[in-house]
């Protein structure tokens, strides 16, 4: 993947006229007359509200119109494009970003997955007409284990649904005209007892539904969280989105785009802290130069980088193979949100350091830097914990294994999932399938690299082989797993597995970009120092080192980043202007 000049790269990102046009309604987010500015946002924080006039603005760009299918007079065209608008909002305000879309978008993607024609009409209109919707599914007492989830939607005497239960955290619950409620619709054990609702909440009848207060949070602050009781509400029956019963294999699909999508926008959020704790490092002055020429400074600002980097391709092909690989997106979509949000939460964190005993003061970049500290947080979690995509990828390992891993030949990734630039087939959400069948072409992509590329750089041919290496050692420790090893039961090694498959898919992801660059490329992308620094942090993040950087790919990230600091691009791969 080349990293370009901006009079570039126009011509490579996705929908460039759509996040052009985003860019140029936020303007200057230096400007402390600005309504959408630092000094806006930071004050919406303080007093724990949405930016009023981002959402304004929102309004005016029509953002809402990128959550609804093509088909259904919408933008959206897969979570790619999405990726790239909402990531601009991110660079501005993660509150914003979560508030105003990433909540609609969870909520409505089950519908355009499984609801009824009818249905994803009504929805569609709604959203086009700036409508939200809720996504209510978490229980605080079961968490992500949604089979678990007691709320219930059973019918009553006159056979009409009646709901009974609480959902307490549902962003924009209070201000949505639609909301998808996950609901017990039988009262029998199994994963066939879920439905989803899609409800309109002001027409539910009044004395049934009591609003719970909001919960207060550390990260997110300005979010509208509440929460809502049922007593004895009638719905009518065809509420409920697809098959009744199927609400949790619906979720299941609805994931597979939302957890490569949130974690993607949330890339956005390490560009702006990325960009705030440089400004400081440059603002202060320490032994008689700036704080960004330390030696230990300049680690710690070259391994952010990488490690966005690092995200950025991983995601970017992820968000490619659900129209290329669309019935392996299970797993790739996993192996994403469990390590990318993760990895952003980390890279935040070590950039507090770079600011010292300052980072306490509410005083310069420092109390930007502290909110964007906070909402990083929830990143982790969102509708998927570190450990249920574990879990969703420990019992596929030993098929992958035998079918994938152990074969002498399989498919391949089309090669058009490495180039960003190049078209798409259209996204099948009916493809979206619960498995992957045990088929990964993106490992086998790796292995078929690493055997044929040997030639282009010695660095980098190591670097593959050794990931190479890496899935010929997973494919014989899941060989060795027994069934009881594959469940929520698992022993610690056996989970350690599922991490070292996600590390294998993020170095495929970040080779395949670099053999698959357009040729006669220029600026960074066309340097081997962006693969071989992503490929040491993720070594580092996954624990198969605890080296930092070397010195020479420090040297040329760190130029890369003043390079871009200077020019007000975007720190990402698309090296775009920004206003953030």
């Amino acid at each position: 993947m080349t990293l370009v000049d901006p009079a570039d790269s126009a011509s490579t990102a996705p929908h460039t006229d759509a996040i052009d046009r985003l860019e140029a309604l936020f303007g200057d987010a230096g400007d402390p007359a600005s309504p959408v500015g630092r000094d806006a946002v930071l004050a919406a924080d303080t007093h724990g509200t949405m930016l009023s006039a981002g959402e304004d603005l929102l309004d005016a760009f029509g953002l809402n119109a990128h959550f609804v299918p093509q088909a259904l007079g919408g933008r959206f065209t897969g979570p790619q494009e999405l990726i790239g608008v909402m990531r601009a909002v991110y660079r501005r305000d993660p509150c914003l970003g979560l508030g105003y879309g990433a909540g609609s978008f969870m909520a409505a993607v089950n519908v355009w997955t499984s609801g009824s024609t009818e249905q994803r009409t009504w929805l569609a209109a709604h959203l086009l007409s700036e409508g939200r919707v809720a996504c209510a599914y978490h229980e605080l007492a079961h968490g992500n284990d949604f089979a678990r989830a007691e709320l219930t939607a059973l019918p009553g005497p006159d056979g009409r649904l009646r709901i009974n239960g609480r959902k307490e955290v549902v962003a924009n619950l209070d201000r949505a005209g639609a909301m998808v409620l996950f609901a017990r619709t039988n009262g029998a054990p199994g994963s066939r007892s879920h439905s989803q609702l899609l409800l309109e909440p002001d027409r539910l009848p009044p004395g049934s539904v009591t609003r719970l207060p909001r919960f207060g949070t550390v990260g997110m602050r300005g979010v509208p969280l509440g929460g809502i009781e049922f007593t004895d509400c009638p719905v009518p029956a065809d509420a409920v989105v697809g098959t009744s019963g199927h609400g949790l294999e619906t979720a299941q699909r609805s994931f597979q785009l939302t957890r490569i999508a949130l974690p993607g926008m949330s890339v956005g959020l390490l560009d702006t802290a990325l960009r705030t704790a440089l400004r400081g490092a440059l603002g202060r002055r320490l032994y008689g130069c700036t704080a960004a020429d330390l030696s230990l400074s300049r680690t710690v600002l070259a391994e952010a980088f990488a490690d966005l980097l690092l995200a950025d391709a991983f995601i970017t092909v992820a968000a490619r193979a659900a129209h290329t690989a669309t019935g392996q997106c299970t797993v790739y979509a996993s192996a994403v949100k469990l390590l990318v949000p993760a990895l952003l939460m980390a890279a935040v964190h070590r950039l507090s350091e770079l600011l010292g005993s300052q980072f306490y003061l509410r005083a310069g970049e420092q109390p930007l830097f502290q909110k964007l500290q906070r909402d990083v947080l929830p990143s982790a979690f969102g509708h998927a914990s570190r450990v249920s995509c574990q879990s969703a990828l420990l019992p596929q390992l030993p098929l992958t294994a035998r079918r994938t891993w152990s074969a002498d030949d399989g498919p391949v990734l089309p090669t058009a999932t490495f180039r960003p630039a190049e078209p798409l087939p259209p996204l099948d959400f009916g493809s979206l399938a619960l498995t992957a069948g045990g088929r990964d072409p993106l490992s086998r992509s790796l292995l078929q690299g690493a055997d044929r590329r040997t030639g282009e750089d010695e660095a980098i041919a190591a670097r593959a082989s050794e990931y190479a290496a890496e899935v010929r050692s997973l494919a014989a420790a899941a060989a060795c797993l027994t069934p009881d090893q594959l469940g929520p039961g698992a022993p610690p090694h056996a989970f350690d597995l599922t991490t070292r498959w996600a590390g294998v898919h993020a170095a495929a992801a970040c080779l395949g970009l670099w053999w698959e660059r357009p040729s006669g490329g220029q600026g960074l992308g066309n340097d081997p120092a962006w693969v071989l620094a992503a490929l040491h942090r993720l070594g580092a993040h996954t624990g198969r080192h605890h080296d930092p950087l070397p010195e020479p790919l420090t040297g040329v990230l760190c130029t890369e980043l003043l390079r871009r600091h200077d020019a007000g691009l975007t720190f990402d791969h698309a090296c775009r202007p920004t206003g953030a």
